[in-house]
């Protein structure tokens, strides 16, 4: 291992720094929460004028210290990063082969240069070519874009997706640590802890055909719908688990936030401030098996729920195909990879988490483990991970610079962004009024011919917010300052696309 004992931030700690000290550089005056709503009177920009650098409201940056985007780049990204080289570490003491060491040696390097800029507020230099498909889109982005801007003064989604591309350099310059996921033993840790809510899921679920029979068509359209609600929401809360914000949970936290119970559920739609679930819950259940798409969030046990959500739809014959979206990469720390899905229905079936799980109980994960394996083998169910998901753009470019994926989702009957980030990304994470309509929100992405319909399933942890009634924010803004980012608000949103009409493209 020589080569270490000189490297400064060897021992690198995930230790939050209990302040951290930014080089701020030339950045714009500070402007006021306040001044920047007046502001917003005047938006949304036209859209030839809306650029990544540039959205149809003010943009959300770091140096806005009141707002979220501050925290997370001065507080949480150092933390995660920190807890990512600490990971690495574990990984680096269980290796006996020496080229092995020195390679993910330089892939920890690698991991401090990135701290050091994130500290340093450094400028957004191009992602270095190794290979990968998105490398054009990326550098193209920051080029045209991002020129000379840094950590603290880009628009804070797109400051922080760089951050998480740059991580992943840091192993794909490597010759045997390409595949190698920072985040995967903190993924499954929570899924582990996740037992009771398992359970709860796997036993209610394990035959969903069950809760159908018997009935007539006005009574089964109706049993349907309850369900349907019922377990949009499960899905819904299940995002509660996010482990780029919730890095250090209790076993009794955990829980708390994922109580599936129906009074529960019950309780906590009062804080669905955008309610499109009955709207959503007519609309689904008219469609005779259809193709629903989930564009994936988190991995573990909100995964878990989405699959138990997404085999209700194929045995209610709403669905005959299920499209799962998830990411190449791994990224921000919990969204679902590949290797996550897999692990995930491999240890339905096959895995020893839950020592103290009864016999049932574990009869009732493996029966839906072995059918969800069955639905993949059917073609029931996809998994696809288009490069487009882990770059810097919002979706409202999805239909300009990935217009294969455009057209692709243009034929589902709904597509489902679940979690924060995609919310984020729909929206182009800024400063619009919370009244603001989904469908004008999320722009192209409704606006354009052959967009498909679109839900949002978000629990709310970040400063944008849309889709409310006007008032509603402003009088929580009063009574709960902090309420954007507590996650115990949420939205169900739903935009009609334009489904039907084939898509154009310039």
């Amino acid at each position: 291992m020589s080569g270490t004992d000189n490297h400064p931030n060897k021992q690198a700690s995930a230790k939050a720094p209990s302040k951290t000290v930014l080089n701020l550089g030339n950045l714009p005056p500070k402007m006021k929460a306040s001044e920047l709503k007046t502001a917003a009177a005047s938006y949304p920009r036209t859209p030839s004028r809306v650029n990544p650098n540039q959205p149809p409201w003010p943009a959300y940056r770091g140096y806005h210290e009141y707002s979220f985007a501050h925290a997370t780049m001065g507080v949480r990204l150092p933390t995660i990063l920190g807890k990512a080289i600490d990971d690495v570490w574990k990984t680096l003491n269980q290796e006996t082969e020496e080229e092995r060491i020195v390679d993910l040696i330089n892939c920890i390097h690698r991991l401090e240069d990135l701290m050091g800029d994130l500290q340093g507020n450094s400028k957004l230099r191009p992602i270095v070519d190794d290979g990968a498909g998105d490398i054009a889109l990326w550098n193209k982005e920051i080029a045209k874009f991002f020129r000379g801007k840094d950590f603290m003064n880009a628009p804070w989604l797109f400051a922080e997706a760089y951050k998480y591309r740059r991580l992943r350099e840091c192993f794909s310059l490597s010759k045997y640590w390409v595949d190698y996921d920072v985040f995967f033993r903190q993924k499954c840790d929570t899924f582990s802890r996740s037992n009771q809510a398992v359970f709860e899921l796997s036993q209610r679920f394990s035959q969903p055909h069950d809760l159908l029979a018997s009935l007539g068509p006005e009574e089964k359209k109706e049993k349907l719908k309850l369900v349907f609600h019922e377990l949009t929401q499960v899905c819904l809360w299940g995002n509660s688990t996010d482990l780029s914000l919730l890095i250090d949970m209790t076993e009794e936290d955990i829980r708390k936030l994922q109580s599936t119970g129906g009074d529960h559920l019950a309780a906590t739609e009062k804080n669905i401030l955008g309610n499109d679930l009955r709207a959503l819950a007519d609309y689904v259940t008219d469609i005779k098996g259809g193709r629903i798409d989930f564009v994936l969030d988190n991995a573990g046990f909100e995964l878990y729920c989405d699959l138990v959500y997404a085999d209700w739809l194929i045995q209610s014959g709403i669905c005959s195909e299920v499209i799962f979206h998830g990411k190449k990469i791994p990224w921000f720390v919990s969204d679902v990879t590949k290797f996550d899905w897999n692990w995930l229905l491999n240890s339905c079936v096959y895995g020893q988490l839950f020592p103290d799980a009864s016999d049932a109980e574990i009869d009732s994960l493996r029966t839906l483990g072995n059918r969800w394996k069955q639905y993949e083998k059917e073609g029931k169910w996809k998994y696809e991970a288009h490069p487009f998901w882990c770059t810097g753009y919002t979706f409202w470019d999805l239909h300009s610079e990935a217009p294969d994926l455009f057209q692709h989702l243009s034929d589902s009957d709904l597509v489902i962004f679940k979690g924060d980030l995609n919310h984020r990304k729909l929206t182009y994470d800024c400063h619009a009024p919370m009244d603001t309509k989904f469908p004008m929100a999320i722009g192209p992405l409704a606006s354009e011919a052959g967009a498909p319909p679109v839900c949002s399933l978000r629990t709310i942890k970040s400063d944008v917010v849309v889709g409310i009634p006007s008032g509603v924010g402003e009088k929580l803004d009063e009574e709960e300052p902090g309420w954007k980012i507590s996650g115990k608000y949420a939205v169900v949103l739903l935009s009609p696309g334009r489904p039907g009409e084939a898509p154009q493209f310039a």
